[in-house]
């Protein structure tokens, strides 16, 4: 469907096979025409992320979508044409021998748009923390032995006083939290380094990378917040079900910006995060593999 769609109605129509561009008014075209075709339903085969366009305008137009795995089509003896194929679809629909995909109600397909858009924005994220370990590591200066998390406050502090152009080991020291486990003299001794100006060329890049996905990843956080609110909740709301203040640990990284576990709450009726071992993000995300594709 990349190129051109292929069209096959019924053969008792007499009509032929059709083919239509890809482009938006092409397809309003193929649906205006299945439409006149009497059509009811219609099969297609699943193709990357070209079928989403298709889709979702056959649905506007009213359409029943069979949304089907390309390996229940396979088996067309003969040499594989589009129009070959597209018959051969057509018939196999017409025998019920379709098995549609499962596809979400629209507000969840759209949540799970947002949400695989932050896990795109989160990957990212740790790319760029991977570069800037790398800059590091090629000055010599092993920050990741006395730091558990180069992103915490401290390490995020030290990084940009480096980019900044401080270069006095003790004065970098300084700035860490007091809360961390090494000693000063300690964080002093890994950051003496040969500071190299390419490197620090690189840990720069890779510091204005990662500040920009992170606020890409907030302004995401306020899209997904907006439409996880729109979400209907399928049961009754009791007290019973309401989340229980967390005593856990502090906020995970890449947590939602937002109070996600409410919202599950909220949706699934149940609060998901009683569980041990399991919080927010780790029921959102479970429910998005295993619910949502």
């Amino acid at each position: 469907m990349s190129a051109r769609a292929f069209v096959a109605v019924a053969p008792e129509l007499n009509l032929p096979v059709r083919s239509f561009d890809c482009m938006t008014e092409d397809l309003k075209a193929l649906g205006e025409w299945l439409r006149a075709c009497g059509v009811k339903t219609v099969a297609l085969e699943a193709t990357g992320v070209y079928w989403i366009p298709l889709v979702e305008m056959l649905e506007d137009y009213g359409f029943e979508v069979y949304l089907v795995d390309a390996r229940q089509t396979r088996n067309l003896s003969g040499n594989k044409t589009d129009v070959r194929d597209c018959r051969w679809i057509q018939k196999l629909h017409s025998y019920g021998l379709l098995a549609p995909a499962f596809r979400p109600e629209k507000s969840i397909t759209v949540l799970r748009s947002y949400w695989r858009q932050r896990q795109g924005l989160v990957a990212s994220c740790a790319q760029q923390i991977h570069l800037m370990h790398k800059a590091l590591d090629q000055m010599n200066v092993q920050l990741h032995k006395v730091l558990s998390d180069l992103t915490g406050q401290s390490g995020m502090r030290i990084t940009r006083a480096i980019v900044a152009g401080e270069r006095d080991r003790e004065k970098l020291a300084a700035l860490c939290h007091s809360g961390i486990k090494c000693t000063r003299a300690q964080v002093a001794r890994a950051l003496e380094g040969n500071y190299r100006t390419e490197h620090i060329f690189a840990l720069g890049q890779a510091l204005e990378a990662y500040d920009f996905f992170q606020d890409q990843l907030e302004a995401c956080d306020k899209a997904l917040e907006v439409q996880i609110a729109s979400v209907p909740s399928s049961h009754t709301q009791s007290h019973e079900h309401e989340p229980q203040a967390s005593t856990r640990a502090k906020r995970r990284k890449n947590q939602p910006h937002f109070d996600l576990r409410q919202q599950l709450s909220r949706i699934a009726g149940v609060d998901l995060t009683r569980v041990e071992g399991i919080d927010a993000l780790t029921a959102f995300s479970w429910s998005a593999r295993r619910v949502w594709t």
